[in-house]
């Protein structure tokens, strides 16, 4: 039997746009523009013979043949979808994909993937961008995120607890005995992340917030990560950021005091994805890596 199917890019942006109520939300699902979602759908319904939006001011509204249509063209992408994961299953070897934030990729994750790829060279990692920030991609595996736990339609384990503690090259912790010497020093600050420091101060304290001497600026965990190494001034960090450079004293932590957050490090999956078993065999490795993590951090607090 041959089959006559209309337009797939066209009925794709069509499901996509009726599931999330726009062609703008449709667009950032698909990483196209929303321009090319609605001459995608347009295209579709000229094919087809008949619409399936009435375009609003601020809205799409389904018409009687779009209703009819969606509930069983989502059915069939995610009958697809589930035959893909299906087929992929059953070749040799098999591929994680990791959605994570670059500071947390470049400072505690990819250090510790050597020896994740030595005991399963079967299983190849591939790891993708994806902040805190970022919403959840179905085409990711799984992702290491900071939060509350609670994603729709994900299971989140919970790793490690968010350890506030301000870091430091040697030189500059040398001289920084007592909280209140922070504000002879310059603050290293990412812009979106400025009340960490507020946190930390409350805990040991502190009135907040500090005036010091100086203040940079940046705009991501990773820069400011940077910044620090190459002795910029002080910098409220994420314990897993800088665990390492701890450790082998490359940074320094100048007060014994840590502040925790309200969130923690988890790792999150959809339930589809539960028997993977990549993700069984990736999940237990990092469960272990968390434990060494949380039992480093004992030392610290």
């Amino acid at each position: 039997m041959v089959r006559h199917l209309p337009f797939l890019n066209g009925l794709r942006a069509f499901e996509v746009a009726s599931r999330r109520g726009s062609f703008t939300a449709a667009a950032a699902e698909l990483n196209v523009t929303q321009a090319a979602v609605s001459q995608q759908v347009q295209l579709l319904e000229e094919r087809l013979g008949f619409a399936l939006f009435r375009r609003r001011a601020n809205r799409l509204e389904l018409t009687d043949q779009g209703r009819a249509f969606q509930p069983g063209l989502t059915e069939a992408f995610d009958a697809i979808a589930k035959l893909v994961e299906e087929a992929a299953a059953t070749r040799p070897g098999s591929v994680l994909t990791v959605g994570v934030a670059p500071a947390f990729a470049m400072r505690w994750l990819i250090p510790r993937l050597t020896r994740f790829n030595r005991g399963h060279p079967e299983v190849e990692v591939r790891v993708a961008t994806g902040g805190a920030m970022s919403p959840l991609r179905d085409d990711w595996t799984c992702t290491v995120r900071r939060g509350a736990g609670e994603w729709l339609g994900y299971i989140a384990e919970e790793l490690f607890p968010t350890t506030l503690v301000p870091v430091c090259v040697p030189a500059i912790g040398g001289a920084l005995h007592y909280p209140c010497d922070l504000r002879e020093t310059t603050l290293i600050v990412v812009s979106h992340l400025r009340e960490q420091w507020v946190w930390w101060c409350e805990a040991v304290g502190l009135a907040a917030p500090i005036q010091p001497a100086g203040e940079v600026v940046f705009e991501s965990s990773a820069m400011a990560m940077q910044a620090v190494l190459d002795g910029v001034g002080v910098a409220i960090a994420q314990l897993p950021y800088v665990s390492d450079a701890l450790a082998t004293g490359q940074l320094v932590s100048p007060f014994p005091i840590t502040g925790r957050k309200y969130e923690s490090w988890y790792l999150a999956y959809r339930p589809i994805r539960q028997k993977d078993p990549a993700l069984l065999v990736f999940r237990d490795w990092l469960n272990s890596e968390a434990q060494l993590h949380r039992n480093a951090r004992e030392g610290w607090a």
